[in-house]
């Protein structure tokens, strides 16, 4: 780093701070993955603009900055978790806040992928026992004594020989004058007394008692507020619109035509702004607009799917992954399968709808609301309204779920537009029918499966996709196969399966399609998976057994028999369908083995789910079982209950009404078993979704004979 000259300015902050403070923070120069720990006084020296992920003031009490968005998933308990561990601090003591969008302080911000741990685990491992060798040095420099003979504990340093003790807060004010060690011992996780321990989380009760700020609830000055008749096509345009019966709704102020920008293409609509969301709402029922909508393909579900599977028949494709010979092996198999597997479009549908309040400046623009990526945003408000990224300024609030949704940009950037054009504060409120019927939607994509056995082995693999391409609105070349093709698919299967290849047959579809909970694993994991148990079929061999002769890693072989213990699959009765399925996305592997019986009425019913989840270094055991149990809720509706479907171009669904959510009577028995291992962090929070599906499929099968290769479908039609 070059240390530049200290300015008056910067002295003054320096001392202010440090005088009152132990800050520590990272820098991440250029925008780099891996940051430099640095304190407050190195980053003012030097001219950085500093992030304060860790804070203790002279009362002891210690600040977090989270960098990433809370929606459920709970970071707001596992980063402080982490954080007390090495600083040996209560939790009680730990105060958590929002950061601002900013990826030069943070590096990536976006919560998604399942990264919010695995991406920033060791950092805060670091910091966290950094600030603790530092408090630990400036207790040993006031009492003159070797700092091996002290010791950190509920936020006191403690000298053993005499019993003395000093508060941090004591200590923050000669600690932040010390230069950070570049090297800090971490505890092994047999010392951990909080990493790894089922603490309740500390946000439920601000959750519960009103006390949380969730996007809809901020509110800020001479604020007001707007909803917005949107095309239902995607590409249609206002011809004209007629606003005169909604101005005379009470409270009704301005009407007037906006465009959003949805990729890079424009959606059109007509703005009411009112001094509350339900006079904004009452005055667009008010609304009269005629649309323009030449030119737009009027698609219907059925032909999506038609022109898929005549694709998957006709088309080889563009290679993703292969190795061997597979087509020539499959040419002159005698043993072998050739089977088609269909997944539905879905809505996002979390409980929050979108909603976004943005505040535009000639001078700068701010932002408040449920965001999912605040980095993002601040790049792309910065890029299209030409303002220095310095003055666009993005808060993050709670999320009542995300999903990948929230992590897109176009209503973040609706918002900026429609407060730029009445020049004042405003919040822009999506309604549930908005959000299902303009998604962007997790896409419906069908495979093609081909394979085939010699004496009882798998001889040949071949799997082909067709579904639209998230990469391709976003612009890229549309001569590469998608980069999510093998997603879900296990990564050991590579190593001994010698024939086998993947395919991506591009098919466009001017639907816009997004990130869902899990990505692409979600539906290849039930194509694939749900294929290598017709492979097990075909071979005569027993499905947890099949697997284990083709998973060989220590890791999926320890996985495997994990699953097989905790379900009793080798005791299996009678008038019972067990399931399996296995599936890897986002460094974690989850496999889970699904019970079906039938209930007195001769209907299918789920008995009970085993999950077993691989995930390697983990916070809190509590949390992975909810993120397991949310999942299955979710895969259960994507599987079983809901879909988004397509007539004369136009989405068929409004809301809960006609997009129907899991009920609580809907939910089987999850029983989440966790594997120890000394690996690296994996995600959590999505990957117990794809296994679900296949491994339901699998135990209907093995039940009553009927093998399902379509989603969604009805349990009480089986």
């Amino acid at each position: 780093m070059e240390t530049n000259a200290l300015s008056r300015r910067n002295f003054l902050r320096v001392s202010g701070i440090a005088g009152s403070a132990l800050c520590l923070g990272f820098y991440f120069p250029a925008n780099a993955k891996k940051g430099e720990l640095i304190t407050v006084n190195t980053a003012d020296l030097s001219g950085f603009e500093f992030n304060a992920w860790i804070r203790i003031d002279a009362n002891g009490k210690v600040t977090l900055t989270d960098h990433r968005a809370e929606m459920g998933q709970g970071s707001f308990q596992s980063v402080p978790q982490i954080i007390a561990e090495e600083l040996e601090v209560d939790l009680k003591d730990i105060n958590v806040v929002f950061a601002q969008g900013d990826p030069v302080k943070y590096g990536s911000q976006i919560t998604g992928g399942s990264s919010t741990i695995r991406g920033s685990y060791k950092k805060l491992l670091k910091l966290s026992a950094t600030a603790r060798e530092m408090l630990i040095t400036a207790a040993a420099n006031k009492w003159n004594v070797p700092a091996s003979e002290c010791y950190a504990g509920s936020g006191y340093v403690i000298h053993k020989p005499s019993g003395k003790k000093l508060h941090y807060g004591e200590l923050v004010a000669d600690a932040s004058k010390l230069t950070p060690p570049k090297e800090v011992k971490l505890k092994d996780a047999s010392a951990y007394k909080l990493i790894r321990k089922p603490l309740q989380r500390m946000d439920t009760p601000m959750k519960t008692n009103g006390e949380a700020i969730f996007g809809l609830d901020k509110k800020l000055p001479g604020m007001v507020y707007a909803v917005v008749e949107r095309s239902p096509r995607l590409r249609g345009k206002v011809k004209s619109f007629d606003g005169s019966a909604a101005l005379k709704v009470p409270g009704v102020k301005q009407v007037f035509k906006i465009q959003m920008m949805v990729f890079n293409t424009t959606r059109d609509g007509v703005v009411v702004i009112a001094n509350s969301t339900w006079a904004a709402m009452q005055g667009r029922k008010a609304l009269h607009v005629e649309w323009d909508e030449s030119g737009f393909e009027h698609v219907n579900t059925a032909d999506i799917y038609k022109a898929h599977e005549d694709l998957l028949k006709t088309k080889e494709g563009l290679s993703f992954k292969k190795q061997g010979d597979p087509d020539g092996i499959l040419n002159k198999a005698d043993k072998k399968i050739d089977v088609i597997y269909q997944t539905p479009y879905q809505a996002h549908a979390a409980m929050e709808p979108l909603n976004c309040i943005a505040h535009y400046q000639p001078d700068k623009i701010e932002i408040w609301g449920p965001i999912q990526a605040p980095d993002w945003v601040q790049g792309d408000i910065t890029s299209k309204f030409k303002m220095p990224k310095g003055k666009v300024i993005v808060n993050m609030t709670f999320l009542g779920g995300g999903f990948g949704r929230k992590a897109f940009l176009d209503y973040t950037h609706e918002a900026v537009a429609i407060s730029k054009e009445i020049g004042a504060p405003v919040q822009v409120v999506w309604t549930r029918e908005d959000d299902i019927k303009q998604g962007p939607y997790r896409a419906g994509i069908s495979y093609r499966g081909q394979g085939s056995v010699e004496n009882g082995e798998i001889s040949a693999l071949k799997f082909k996709m067709a579904g639209q391409n998230i990469d391709h609105w976003n612009g890229p070349s549309r001569d590469k196969a998608n980069n999510s093709t093998a997603e879900g698919f296990l990564k050991p299967y590579y190593d001994s399966i010698k024939n086998l290849s993947f395919a991506d047959v591009p098919y466009e579809m001017p639907l816009p399609n997004m990130w869902w909970r899990s990505v692409y694993a979600s539906t290849n994991g039930f194509a694939y998976e749900s294929f290598m148990n017709e492979m097990a079929v075909l071979a005569g061999k027993d499905q947890l057994d099949f697997r284990r002769q083709y998973l060989k890693d220590e890791r999926c072989q320890a996985l495997i028999s994990k699953m097989e213990e905790v379900s009793g699959w080798k005791s299996r009765k009678k008038n019972e369908g067990f399931g399996v399925a296995i599936t890897e996305c986002f460094e974690t592997t989850v496999g889970q083995v699904v019970k079906v019986s039938r209930n007195a009425a001769g209907k299918v019913k789920i008995d009970k789910v085993w999950a077993v989840m691989d995930c390697g270094w983990y916070v809190n055991p509590d949390i992975i079982t909810a993120q397991i149990e949310g999942s299955v809720v979710m895969a259960l509706g994507a599987a079983t209950i809901h879909e988004i479907t397509f007539k004369d171009g136009l989405v068929e669904q409004h809301n809960f009404y006609d997009y129907l959510m899991p009920r609580m009577s809907d939910m089987p028995l999850v029983e989440v078993h966790i594997m120890e291992n000394p690996a690296d962090a994996g995600g959590v929070g999505e990957p117990g979704l794809p296994p679900f599906a296949p491994a339901l499929t699998d135990a209907i099968y093995d039940l009553t004979g009927n093998r399902i290769r379509k989603l969604p479908f009805n349990m009480n039609a089986i």
